[in-house]
């Protein structure tokens, strides 16, 4: 299959083909990271601007860690460190990054459509590293790509997530991702932090945490994210574990080969217990190595693999 979109925005618009083509892509990707030298020239001379206006550790780190063993010159640069802390606007910032010939923009924003209004203003390849509450297509991607390589397979599985729901944009690009490939995604939160409507996207929304890791094959659980709060939306955060938060007795409620998830960074007492997030059933820390070759991948599908490939 070739691979013919120029930017990776959101997991919408992405056929479960699609999909699969970057998760076996990221599959292949995956063996460079375990070698003695783990470089490749696949992208010798491609040039990756990495543009995070928003704090970031994971995300950040492994799509330069993935430019630098496909062999790419990457760049970062952060507002603070551009024009826009003098005034300069977002698009005017971006078309002076664009007059240097950049392969790739990777880029992180607050605001949600950030980087649909760059990716339409620029003739080079956007990937969003994720746009306010909206999206965060690469990180859902290496959710799936975690969960395929440890259960065989996606369709049929139960996802439960639970969390901040409403302001988390791993949340909506994962219950399209897996809903997309064929998995039934359950979440489970306070009220206040289930968005009106979010059915839509293709979960079901649970009445209890309970209810919601009942016979789940994989739980994804998500961080309280104040710095996104307008408003107080749940008591206390001793109140919110109790309720909310994973521990080894709702574990027990699970299938017996679960796999607990979480993309970071994680919040130890509140939304897990740290017996849970360290146990052999984790896969934090498989989803960070898997992060690296899942981005690799991104970069060779959109600036030097099958998309640039001769169909003949």
């Amino acid at each position: 299959m070739r691979f013919t979109k120029k930017d990776i925005l959101d997991i919408h618009s992405l056929d479960p083909e699609e999909i699969a083509l970057i998760l076996d892509t990221a599959m292949g990707m995956k063996e460079i990271s375990q070698r003695p030298v783990k470089k490749v020239p696949t992208l010798r001379g491609k040039t990756i601007v990495l543009f995070f206006q928003e704090p970031s550790t994971r995300t950040k780190l492994s799509f330069e860690i993935a430019a630098k063993r496909l062999s790419a010159d990457s760049v970062a640069i952060a507002k603070a460190g551009s024009s826009m802390a003098k005034g300069e606007t977002l698009i005017d910032t971006v078309k002076n990054l664009e007059a240097m010939r950049p392969d790739v923009i990777v880029m992180r924003h607050g605001s949600s459509g950030a980087a649909y209004l760059v990716a339409n203003r620029v003739d080079c390849s956007v990937i969003n590293a994720g746009d306010g509450i909206h999206a965060h297509p690469s990180q859902a991607l290496l959710d799936m790509m975690s969960v395929r390589e440890k259960k065989g397979r996606l369709s049929g599985l139960k996802l439960a997530m639970i969390g901040d729901i409403a302001h988390s944009r791993v949340a909506r690009s994962d219950i399209a991702g897996f809903s997309k490939m064929g998995a039934q995604v359950w979440v489970c939160a306070p009220r206040t932090m289930i968005p009106a409507g979010i059915q839509a996207l293709g979960c079901t929304v649970a009445p209890t945490m309970e209810a919601c890791v009942a016979d789940a094959d994989v739980i994804m659980m998500l961080r309280i994210q104040k710095e996104r709060m307008n408003d107080i939306l749940f008591p206390t955060e001793r109140e919110y574990a109790g309720w909310f938060g994973l521990n080894r007795d709702r574990v027990a409620l699970a299938k017996k080969d679960v796999t607990i998830m979480h993309p970071g960074p994680m919040n130890r007492g509140v939304e897990i217990s740290s017996d849970v997030a360290d146990a052999g059933y984790s896969m934090i820390l498989d989803q960070v190595t898997n992060g690296v070759a899942l981005r690799m991948a991104l970069y060779y599908l959109v600036a030097g693999g099958s998309r640039h490939a001769d169909t003949d």
